[in-house]
């Protein structure tokens, strides 16, 4: 979503390298750039000069210490205004002692409310909870049918009463039924509109009046730009919201609506939707989007999404051969496939300090990974376990069963094997280590010259090329 706004900021804040003092006049000079870097990513108007006035205000006359440079004192001073502009959030749902716990979702259609609603769901099952999904929107023809799809694939009950009409009865019978069911929490699946209007708000203010709701939830499209944000100013007059949910966060949004909707409505963003499939759901982190924004990465949210995605047990037994240097294919391919779970690598790629702006240039497809896979499951199982073994003929073969070309396979093994070296010291070096694996694993997934290393001046490995330049080191 921020690759634009990380891109300009990185951009402004790197000129001030050099500089031995912060000045008026470059603070002044830079805060001119940072707010035209807002501007054109969808932030309002008065958000973008109030961070800007606050940034100028902390920065100015301020020396820049021994072991830093004037750019990371700027770093420093627009990330904590980032985390202040976004936050605090207490991004974690407050339980009631007496359960039901009861969850309003709001928004217009579109939106992606009723699939947020399953995600929700989820969310608050792996915590422990038993929710039950509501199917009020009695609007769109196909939402209660959606939502039991969903609470099917989920194996969460879905409560659904087709011969009403009015969902202010069906959400105040799904809640007197919850105790029932011994559900402890309750998701209400409201109806939307193309836009707002009156009928859609009292229908709302109705349910919210019935069943009493603990928290209401206003679900957003961050792609709607500064029209998220009068939505959230319209609904909060109605319903006083107890936080937003932002979906379509991985898209090519420009962020405006994540960076304004705290500010200009003073409720926070506790959730973000990061995908279509059930588990892209996300808690709302001010310190880490602004990590994320200033190209810092975000090492805390790369571990919890391991911690998801990795068998614990499996991952032992993997470093224990990587320290031996024994790792084969077969274990890169179980790793692979679970960073894959993680997400796409270009997002696992720009979670990693000091990796995340070099990615943008990088040409990452699941179609190479899927290659990749295909060439290792065309060996033999002596040839996964020790892949040096592989010469021309068993190259060739491999090659005809993956559907790729032989150097691509000769590309694949030269890289493992180099790797796998690497790897045996990473392995015992802590976190540091294993975010650099991490980084050695997601550039093997694609094969050479189809997936750039990360840096510059890379090229594709060339045969003839590379005996020419033997013979004239020879001659």
């Amino acid at each position: 979503m921020f690759d634009v706004l990380s891109e300009k900021l990185g951009s402004v804040l790197q000129s001030l390298r050099g500089r031995g003092r912060i000045t008026e006049d470059n603070v002044r000079e830079a805060m001119r750039e940072i707010r035209t870097a807002l501007l054109e990513a969808d932030v309002q108007v008065d958000v973008a000069r109030q961070f800007c006035d606050a940034c100028a205000e902390k920065a100015l006359g301020q020396k820049v210490i021994e072991t830093l440079r004037p750019e990371q004192v700027m770093v420093k001073v627009v990330y904590d205004e980032l985390v202040a502009l976004m936050g605090p959030i207490e991004s974690r749902i407050p339980f009631v002692s007496q359960p039901p716990t009861i969850i309003l979702m709001a928004g217009l259609q579109g939106s992606g409310k009723t699939t947020t609603c399953a995600k929700l769901a989820r969310y608050v099952m792996q915590r422990g909870k038993k929710p039950l999904l509501v199917a009020a929107d009695l609007k769109r023809p196909a939402a209660i049918d959606q939502l039991e799809v969903l609470g099917k694939q989920l194996d969460i009950p879905v409560f659904v009463e087709r011969g009403h009409q009015n969902p202010v009865k069906v959400c105040r019978n799904a809640v007197r039924d919850s105790r029932k069911l011994d559900r402890d929490v309750v998701i209400l699946d409201t109806a939307g509109r193309l836009a707002i209007d009156e009928d859609m708000m009292t229908e709302v203010s109705q349910i919210a009046t019935a069943t009493s709701p603990h928290q209401i939830y206003l679900v957003i499209d961050a792609m709607t730009g500064q029209d998220a944000v009068n939505t959230a100013k319209a609904f909060d007059e109605r319903l006083e919201l107890d936080g937003a949910i932002l979906t379509k966060f991985d898209s090519d949004t420009r962020g405006g609506a994540a960076l304004s909707v705290k500010s200009v409505t003073g409720k926070p963003i506790k959730f973000i939707g990061v995908g279509e499939k059930l588990d892209a759901l996300e808690e709302f982190h001010p310190e880490r989007i602004a990590s994320r924004i200033l190209g810092m990465g975000d090492v805390v949210s790369l571990v919890e999404k391991a911690q998801e995605s990795f068998d614990a047990e499996q991952v032992a037994k993997t470093q224990a051969k990587m320290a031996k240097g024994a790792m084969g294919l077969d274990d890169f391919l179980g790793q692979l496939e679970s960073m894959r779970k993680m997400g796409s690598m270009k997002s696992i790629l720009k979670m990693i300090p000091g990796i995340g702006g070099m990615v943008n240039d990088v040409d990452m497809s699941d179609e190479d990974l899927n290659q990749v896979r295909g060439m290792i499951h065309a060996m033999t199982p002596r040839e996964r376990a020790d892949p040096e073994i592989i010469e021309a003929s068993r190259r060739r073969r491999i090659a005809r069963g993956a559907g790729v070309e032989p150097q691509d396979v000769s590309g694949l093994v030269k890289q493992f094997v180099q790797m796998r070296g690497a790897m045996k010291v990473m392995a015992g070096q802590g976190i540091g280590g294993r975010l650099r694996m991490m980084q050695q694993l997601t550039q093997m997934g694609a094969m050479e010259g189809r997936m750039p290393k990360l840096g510059k001046g890379t090229t594709r490995y060339n045969p003839q090329r590379d005996d020419k330049k033997k013979k004239r080191r020879r001659r």
